[in-house]
């Protein structure tokens, strides 16, 4: 089931590695086209789970391109750009080619720990050069700041170039609140895959997913089940899903849904330091655990 970007289900794409750490674009190829014929909505491209901090610039542009090429207009692409330079992010939203890409996903600033001003004045520099919509991107487990409800709400007043929020926060009252008092034009996206669900219910439109990348029937279908009002498969699905969601970050993201991949033979189970990969042991429960879902690669 197509939607209307961004409605529907994301998937925030891994940068798959071979053994000599050069990226494996035969495999980031097979992903995406794992995921497109199962039903997923659109791709991010070098978000927190595509390793994006520890590339290389002529790598990104390597992938930012590759995936263009290799999606051919089937799905929206978004473009994850974001980090903690204003200026630099700046300079990258400048000259980035937005040759098929719908949006840009850009995380806000990490480490800085800014306030809230900082925050506002930080996306206010990106939306006057930003050739593209903005998805903002708030993730204080990583970042360790939260855009509160207020700056959100303000940034999505200021422009309508701001086009949604991923809420990773993991904040409830929070998201409702936006939700709530949000302009029209403006949604709420979730950022945390056992929240989408209950998100959805008060109003959000989907998902940027992380574990829909290895189950993008399963996660999908619960996304569709909930955009067409039938909450009682959406329930069904989404509980058949908890406890194997829990294992996709127990040791860390991207770790669990490479491993997950990998057992899927979609990829090697490889990541860049200083991450490294699951242990054995984490890597057995989630190959036994996808084993439940009818998802198979043929």
């Amino acid at each position: 089931m197509k939607h209307t970007f961004p409605y529907g289900t994301g998937v925030a794409l891994i940068t798959p590695f071979l053994s000599d750490n050069r990226i494996d674009f035969n495999a980031l190829g097979a992903i995406i086209d794992y995921n497109i014929r199962r039903g997923v909505d659109y791709f991010v491209v070098l978000g927190t789970t595509g390793e994006s901090v520890t590339l290389r610039d002529d790598e990104k542009q390597d992938i930012y391109r590759f995936a263009v090429t290799y999606v051919d207009k089937r799905v929206p692409l978004v473009a994850g750009v974001g980090g903690n330079h204003t200026a630099e992010i700046v300079r990258q939203l400048e000259q980035f080619n937005t040759d098929g890409y719908s949006a840009f996903l850009s995380v806000s600033p990490y480490y800085n720990k800014p306030t809230q001003e900082g925050i506002f004045q930080h996306y206010l520099a990106l939306e006057k050069v930003s050739p593209l919509p903005i998805i903002l991107y708030n993730v204080p487990g990583r970042t360790s700041s939260n855009i509160n409800a207020d700056t959100c709400l303000r940034l999505a007043r200021y422009s309508k170039k701001f086009i949604a929020i991923k809420e990773a926060s993991g904040n409830m009252a929070q998201m409702m609140q936006i939700i709530k008092h949000k302009p029209a034009h403006f949604q709420v996206i979730s950022g945390d895959d056992n929240l989408t669900l209950p998100l959805m219910s008060v109003g959000g439109i989907g998902v940027i997913s992380v574990v829909a990348q290895a189950l993008p029937k399963t996660y999908s279908s619960m996304v569709d089940a909930v955009l067409l009002g039938d909450m009682d498969t959406a329930r069904q699905l989404h509980y058949k899903m908890l406890d194997v969601m829990d294992l996709f970050f127990a040791e860390g993201n991207p770790g669990g849904v490479k491993a997950a991949l990998h057992s899927l033979q979609l990829c090697h189970n490889l990541v860049r330091l200083p991450l490294v990969p699951v242990t054995d042991t984490l890597q057995l429960k989630l190959k036994q655990a996808l084993q439940e879902f009818a998802e198979p690669v043929a």
